[in-house]
């Protein structure tokens, strides 16, 4: 199988044209109008007109009852290619890889990749009623609305097992905030310090109030080409180098504290041809903080088990020795359902083209995203990871 396809990384694919339209707590949009503007930045950054868009992939959880195709026909456009990608925050890992995989294969030249949610007064909790058949038969009905519970066990579990402190998370989210207030469309603008992140409320014991996403509403959106597509364009692009996803990853683990990037691991930075020491900055999916730890050793940056020493030797700020998150994660950017799929992708793009809403990590030319989606009654079932490089 060494020669197939899909044994290596991809050759000459850009994604270009990084957009975010702004987040906003709450708004009585439709999906359709915040994925219908992420469209129109696309074109508008790209300097084409819809028409030239022959592949589109869609993630949103609010889009109901319409799906992409749906999608399609409210936006006007008439892809030869389409994919639905119904696995929240890993929905822009799975994009990106699908859309190149289309793009080398000459299905579509242009891929556009949308992520964007509304969020009505009342949508959190119409969505975590309803998310699944586990979450109908075995969640909600136990008063458990939402992912909190399910984090705080696992959180419990890491922190018993691992001997990680509550100041081991804090220090992310001390870092993510500091990053964000240098990103003007980040929902949160005061400053963190770790004594007011330990001071914060409980919510679901361990997990405090800074250890939870706001949800919001607003969109993330790509465009995936050739890089001869993008030069005829005039556009600064990042190379995507390989991607892997991996779902219901380790279903006999009684908790999960290891997710689908330890099986793809090897693969993922085999096709890059890189190592975990050759990247510049990481974007993890960070619903909780938790899971950014468990990202971080999945990927091979420590090993299981090391990471709580691994945030006590490290500063994650975009200045620091291990740049994390550096548009301010969705922790303090907020997250816009789907959309926090893709807010690590976007700003990774911008990192790689010199073009970031807020601070530069020095010479950047290697970025790890990474994608968790999906919690379903115990454990989030999908995951994926993607590496970009500077052109």
């Amino acid at each position: 199988m060494s020669g197939t396809r899909e044994s290596r990384g991809y050759q000459g694919v850009a994604v270009a044209v990084p957009v975010t339209v702004p987040y906003v707590r709450y708004s009585i949009r439709s999906a359709h109008w915040f994925l219908g503007r992420a469209l129109r930045l696309l074109c508008e950054g790209a300097g084409i007109t819809k028409d030239a868009i022959d592949g589109l992939c869609v993630a949103s959880f609010s889009l109901a009852p319409d799906t992409a195709v749906g999608l399609a026909q409210h936006l006007g456009v008439s892809p030869r290619w389409l994919d639905h990608i119904p696995m929240g925050g890993a929905a822009g890992i799975v994009s990106l890889r699908r859309a190149a995989r289309a793009v080398e294969a000459g299905d579509a030249e242009i891929v556009a990749c949308l992520s964007g949610d509304t969020n009505h007064v009342d949508s959190f909790r119409q969505n975590t009623s309803s998310f699944s058949r586990f979450a109908v038969d075995a969640v909600y009905p136990y008063a458990a609305g939402g992912p909190n519970m399910s984090f705080a066990f696992l959180t419990q579990y890491y922190m018993r097992t691992y001997g990680a402190e509550p100041a081991d998370f804090g220090r992310l989210c001390v870092a993510q905030r500091a990053n964000a207030l240098k990103n003007p469309l980040a929902l949160f603008k005061k400053p963190l310090t770790l004594d007011e992140y330990l001071a914060s409320r409980p919510i679901a014991d361990p997990i405090r109030l800074f250890d939870c996403v706001m949800p919001c509403a607003g969109a993330e959106a790509f465009l995936v080409m050739s890089e001869d597509r993008a030069k005829s364009l005039g556009l600064p692009y990042a190379r995507a180098l390989s991607a892997v996803e991996r779902h219901n990853a380790f279903p006999s683990d009684p908790i999960q504290i290891r997710g689908g990037w330890v099986l793809e691991r090897d693969r993922l930075y085999g096709r890059a041809g890189l190592g975990p020491e050759e990247i510049d900055l990481v974007e993890v999916y960070d619903d909780y903080p938790v899971i950014s730890l468990m990202q971080i050793e999945d990927l091979g940056f420590c090993a299981k088990g090391e990471g709580p020493a691994f945030v006590r030797a490290h500063s994650f700020e975009v200045e620091g020795s291990f740049p994390l998150n550096t548009s301010g994660g969705q922790l303090s950017v907020g997250q816009a359902g789907a959309a926090g799929g893709s807010l690590g992708l976007v700003e990774a793009v911008r990192q790689l083209t010199g073009r970031p809403l807020g601070a530069q990590v020095p010479d950047a030319r290697h970025a790890l995203v990474s994608g968790f989606g999906m919690i379903n009654f115990d454990r989030g079932l999908c995951t994926g990871a993607a590496i970009l490089a500077a052109a």
